[in-house]
């Protein structure tokens, strides 16, 4: 019974595996898609003139305590960078958010409105794309799923995986050029995207990192459904010729 039970654990095995890493990738893919931290850096924002008796970096001083005299002539002090201040902003694929310099909280707009109208095309072309990704995603879930608990037979079983491989390949291919195009919509809103909000520095944020984790965990489920369904296929065959072997030897007899 040994040779019969343990292929059976293996593709049990197999398949666990594969769903556990296809939903990661989706649960993955869904955090990433909702967030706004894909990109995130500074901005070089002028400071606010001081207002009252408010002093400190985060705002231009005066000579003169009568900032409400309209006849006393004022002099700033800060000059060139001086004039500045660094806030942290923060952008995904639906908006982008940056502090507020004079007070707390963070002001937030539409990424799709700073996106360039030349490039606005590819960003929802990207997110149609990313959408499509998270859809295939959740339907290869569904078919493990349904492969591990519902399927009476090991000719059904076959079916379904092949079925939620080729669906997990493509959902792998499109979360893939989904990423790309969002890269370099952003990398262009970065040099023609409007003036006050080109941030001075930035990098990739931990949405950008979990979409793409997301990415291997879905084309690492792929390979092992592929896999399942290959040794699932080379073991049939093996059981096939060994069977007819056996058949063979048993009515084979020479003649006396």
């Amino acid at each position: 019974r040994m040779p019969v039970l343990v292929p059976v654990a293996g593709r049990r095995q197999r398949t666990s595996a594969a769903y556990s890493l296809g939903f990661l990738s989706l649960v993955f893919s869904i955090t990433a898609f909702s967030s706004s931290y894909w990109c995130e850096g500074t901005r070089k924002v002028a400071k606010p003139f001081c207002k009252g008796q408010s002093k400190g970096d985060d705002c231009i001083r005066f000579n003169s305590p009568e900032a409400n005299d309209s006849n006393a002539v004022q002099y700033i002090w800060e000059t060139g960078d001086d004039k500045f201040v660094d806030r942290k902003f923060h952008a995904g694929i639906w908006y982008s958010c940056e502090e507020i310099v004079s007070e707390e909280g963070e002001k937030c707009r539409s990424f799709i409105s700073l996106t360039p109208a030349s490039d606005r095309g590819v960003l929802w072309l990207s997110i149609v794309a990313e959408l499509l990704y998270i859809i295939l995603l959740l339907t290869g879930v569904i078919l493990m799923t349904v492969e591990m608990c519902c399927y009476s037979t090991v000719i059904d079983g076959l079916k379904i995986n092949a079925f939620s491989a080729v669906v997990t390949v493509l959902a792998g291919l499109l979360g893939m050029v989904a990423h790309m195009m969002y890269t370099t919509v952003f990398q262009m809103t970065v040099n023609l995207g409007p003036e006050d909000w080109r941030p001075h520095t930035w990098d990739y944020g931990w949405s950008y990192c979990l979409a793409w984790t997301s990415f291997a965990c879905c084309m690492a489920a792929a390979v092992t459904t592929i896999n399942k369904y290959t040794k699932t296929i080379l073991e049939f065959k093996h059981k096939r010729k060994t069977l007819e072997r056996s058949l063979k030897f048993t009515y084979n007899f020479p003649d006396y």
